[in-house]
């Protein structure tokens, strides 16, 4: 099998979404991806892209992509977020997650930040192993907290903002 990293491309992202919803469905939340192909060509590749996204071929398929953007940190500088990385299921364990993962390093360390950092769902001991393996600190006296649209909406409500 001939494994190619690249940076994805307009026409690649019918693909990526098709990653981005077996990664919800692997993560247990199959009904949680509302995001469409447009959406995805829209924000990636317009005048300030909002992401960075790299596909993993085999064989000339894509069967696996890594999705990055810039943050910046009060107590570092600029960082790079790695938001998800997924390979289709009958392809896990033959290099090509390890070949997306050094490429969203490789990346982080050519443009220069101070860190690198994602989130591993508690559950999925392969993939914090692996991380801490490669160097990584998983950080396990952190949460995570969000609050989706709809959360947003009933605060600013109640502030009277809405």
């Amino acid at each position: 099998m001939e494994i190619n990293i690249r940076k994805a491309q307009k026409e690649d992202m019918g693909e990526v979404l098709k990653l981005i919803n077996e990664l919800a469905v692997f993560e247990k939340e199959p009904e949680a991806v509302i995001i469409d192909e447009n959406d995805l060509i829209r924000d990636g590749f317009g005048k300030n892209p909002a992401f960075h996204c790299f596909v993993a071929e085999a064989d000339g398929k894509i069967e696996g992509m890594a999705l990055v953007y810039f943050r910046y940190s009060t107590w570092k500088g600029k960082t790079v977020h790695l938001e998800d990385l997924i390979v289709r299921e009958e392809f896990r364990g033959k290099g090509l997650g390890s070949a997306l993962y050094t490429e969203v390093i490789k990346f982080a360390a050519e443009e220069k930040v101070k860190r690198t950092e994602w989130v591993v769902l508690n559950w999925n001991k392969n993939a914090a192993d692996f991380y801490r393996r490669s160097g990584a600190d998983v950080m396990e006296d952190w949460d995570t907290v969000q609050m989706d649209e709809k959360a947003m909406h009933k605060y600013l409500q109640e502030k009277g903002l809405l």
